[in-house]
């Protein structure tokens, strides 16, 4: 069966990725307004675990109601769920079986809700799948550092190919370069570079 995972290279979805292997012919899917190539991070992400790659093609109108919103709230929550929607609706449109993402149990954003999920099932005629929303964040970082060789750094230093990336580029243009660090908090974030061993 056919898996179309939304992927960013990093941690939770490359974990996510390496689960679901043993059940579907998993393709790791970013998406992508083309406002950056940081897609490129996952792509080699993907390439070093052994998944094949495709990138889809994001609205990038859909960006800039992201970003406006995050300005206007003054933080990105309701931007990268907005966001994060999108994209699910991009891949869940791909001829494939399933789709998932690495959303965990105790994420605040992106989130599903059982009723997205059924409405994406419905619609598209797939699975959705998120097969970390059983996991805490402590549980995913000990899997991750059992499994993969990743590197760790604030969010404005580690590119890799999640929303964000993109979103604070759209973000400096539209709004000025301070908007950044008034929209978004510092971070860690994670570059998956390859398994372990």
């Amino acid at each position: 069966m056919e898996l179309a995972l939304l992927y960013s290279g990093g941690k939770d979805s490359s974990l996510a990725a390496v689960l679901l292997d043993r059940f579907y012919d998993v393709r790791c899917v970013t998406g992508s307004f083309g406002i950056t190539d940081d897609w490129r991070h996952a792509e080699r992400a993907a390439d070093a675990l052994g998944f094949p790659f495709e990138r889809v093609a994001l609205e990038e109108s859909v960006a800039r109601e992201a970003v406006d919103r995050m300005h206007e709230d003054g933080y990105p929550r309701n931007g990268i769920q907005h966001v994060h929607e999108h994209a699910l609706e991009a891949i869940a449109a791909l001829d494939v079986d399933a789709i998932a993402d690495g959303t965990r149990r105790d994420d605040r954003v992106p989130t599903v809700s059982r009723a997205q999920a059924q409405s994406l099932e419905d619609r598209h005629d797939v699975d959705y799948l998120a097969p970390l929303s059983g996991f805490g964040r402590h549980a995913v970082d000990r899997l991750v550092e059992e499994t993969f060789e990743v590197e760790t750094g604030p969010s404005a230093e580690i590119a890799k190919a999640d929303y964000e990336d993109e979103l604070r580029a759209l973000l400096a243009e539209t709004h000025g370069e301070a908007a950044i660090a008034e929209v978004f908090p510092d971070h860690e974030q994670t570059y998956v570079r390859g398994r372990t061993g």
